[in-house]
């Protein structure tokens, strides 16, 4: 089975529409799946749309936080997802053919020689990045600081991804930072337990502002990497 996991904090406007599209190319793809939408805090009509999702479409689930938390509902929506191969998608950036590309990389590569993580890079060679400039300088900086302070080996961490959770549910249970650090220390934990990560590059087009400012989340990433380099400590 594979499970999709949405997580969703005032949207409102897109998820409808997202969810609807969601569901309409799973069933053609033709493999069991199940939707894990988990609704964070958000103060406009997200709630009540995904309970009207939920009503009317069975594959979907809807799981419900009373704090904005993005990295906590990735971990809610992946630790209640029953299936063997776990899909990360955002309300506004979702590609269900870089789902299929990733699916592929990991039925080509099985466990244990395979990856256990499939990335939609927006760096590597072939994607296309039509953010704003200020957001792709930030992703590059960002991405810099891991691979030289943490010996990451991919070139991004945020956005789509395509999980064997079957390997990594200790890991995604093991991961302790929330809002926007809960994937990239997925990632971490992922490659310092021996599991290889790939990446596919994608392309992204904003479809609406970004839920928080660069000028806010550069000193909490900061903050969260140094506590994060504590827990996991030097590569070795």
């Amino acid at each position: 089975m594979i499970s999709v996991v949405v997580p969703a904090y005032n949207e409102a406007a897109l998820l409808g529409s997202t969810v609807q599209a969601l569901v309409d190319g799973l069933r053609a793809v033709g493999e069991p799946f199940e939707i894990h939408i988990v609704e964070n805090g958000s103060t406009d009509g997200t709630p009540a749309v995904a309970a009207r999702i939920v009503e009317g479409m069975p594959e979907v689930e809807l799981h419900t936080m009373r704090v904005a938390n993005y990295g906590e509902a990735l971990r809610t929506g992946l630790l209640a997802s029953r299936g063997e191969v776990a899909v990360i998608f955002d309300v506004d950036f979702w590609d269900l053919q870089f789902m299929k590309e990733a699916l592929d990389v990991l039925d080509q590569h099985p466990d244990p020689v395979g990856p256990a993580i499939v990335v939609g890079s927006k760096r590597a060679p072939g994607s296309n990045d039509g953010r704003a400039l200020v957001r792709r300088l930030a992703t590059g900086v960002f991405s810099t600081l891991l691979r030289v302070g943490f010996g990451l080996t991919v070139s991004d961490t945020h956005g789509m991804k395509v999980l064997n959770l079957t390997a990594l549910r200790p890991a995604v249970g093991a991961c302790r930072n929330g809002s926007d650090l809960f994937d990239t220390e997925l990632i971490l934990r992922a490659e310092r337990s021996g599991y290889l990560v790939a990446e596919v590059p994608v392309s992204v087009v904003e479809m609406r502002p970004a839920r928080t400012s660069i000028a806010r989340r550069v000193p909490r990433t900061l903050l969260g990497l140094t506590k994060l380099r504590m827990a996991l400590g030097p590569r070795v």
